[in-house]
């Protein structure tokens, strides 16, 4: 059995890589998930084809090229604390995204507040990958608060729970699924075949760090609403399932109830019309609600951190 004195370090490197996220933001130069990105690029430009085998075959070999070296350096580490405390810091610096989050999206409330549409639709791709150009301000703030609400999941909460888990290649390993999944998880003509096994697997890597994503805002939600947690477990409940993404729609239904406003509606993808159910009873979204929304987020990523924090202490990885 694992003790809690064994967990520590890794504990330590969790919420020491959190403060680093939130203290400095991503890595200005050299980012490796950036180079994750180029490496798993070049790879698809060899190993390319119509085909689900190939896909998987291309996930498998970019899961592998992350996972072995942080199972080496997991290992390595087992009888030295403090390098493993100082290598889970940098490996959540490196995965984690909530204050580039965070920042993005305070950067479209502000433009939206100066009343400056054009600015706010060059600055909203840095968040989603939806056309902005015909968006008005009402659903470019909801474009945002999607994005926050996805993304406190898919950039903080799930990489947190992962390396609680499964240490350093827990970390490294969901980063590379999520990064391969906004490469090739499309539904376009290209990535149809291809890109189905990477989407699959991000599928399943977020299916639980979604669901506590949502009950983190749940309980998070008087922070910034009168709504209760029990109204926003409910909408959860009732909407979250309706969205075509597994896992997206809870974080989106949570969000939406506990900001009392209401999401989903047509989004449109390189030129192709995508209709979202509606998410929450509330009124449309505003430029304030994406500030209480950015507000919530950094309330769950706290949690998140504790809880990550509390399962690698009790579970020794």
């Amino acid at each position: 059995m694992p003790s809690r004195r064994e967990g520590w370090p890794l504990a330590a490197g969790l919420a020491a890589g959190t403060a680093l996220d939130a203290l400095l933001g991503d890595p200005r130069r050299g980012h490796p998930v950036a180079a994750f990105g180029r490496a798993a690029t070049a790879l698809e430009a060899r190993d390319y084809g119509d085909s689900r085998v190939r896909g998987a075959a291309h996930a498998a070999v970019c899961l592998l090229a992350v996972t072995v070296p942080g199972a080496a350096l997991h290992r390595r580490t087992r009888a030295r604390p403090l390098g493993r405390a100082v290598t889970a810091a940098l490996a959540v610096w490196a995965v984690t995204g909530a204050r580039s989050l965070h920042h993005e999206a305070e950067r479209v409330r502000i433009s939206l507040v100066r009343h400056d549409l054009a600015s706010a639709r060059e600055t909203l791709p840095r968040l989603c990958g939806r056309d902005p150009s015909q968006l008005d301000e009402t659903e470019v703030a909801r474009a945002v608060i999607e994005s926050v609400a996805e993304n406190t999941s898919d950039a903080v909460v799930a990489p947190l729970l992962w390396g609680a888990v499964a240490g350093i290649p827990g970390l490294l390993a969901y980063r590379a699924v999520n990064t391969l999944d906004a490469m090739v998880g499309y539904r376009s003509a290209r990535y149809l075949n291809f890109g189905w096994a990477s989407a699959r697997l991000d599928d399943v890597a977020n299916w639980i760090p979604a669901r506590v994503t949502a009950a983190l805002t749940a309980a998070c939600a008087p922070l910034v609403t009168r709504v209760n947690l029990v109204s926003v477990v409910q909408t959860v409940h009732r909407d979250g399932g309706h969205h075509p993404s597994p896992n997206a729609g809870r974080c989106e239904a949570a969000f939406a109830a506990a900001l009392g406003v209401r999401l989903g509606g047509t989004n449109v993808y390189g030129g192709v019309a995508e209709a979202r159910p509606g998410l929450g009873e509330g009124r449309a979204p505003d430029p304030v609600d994406i500030r209480r929304a950015v507000v919530l987020s950094r309330a769950v990523t706290g949690c998140a951190t504790a809880l990550a924090v509390l399962i690698a202490v009790v579970t020794g990885a």
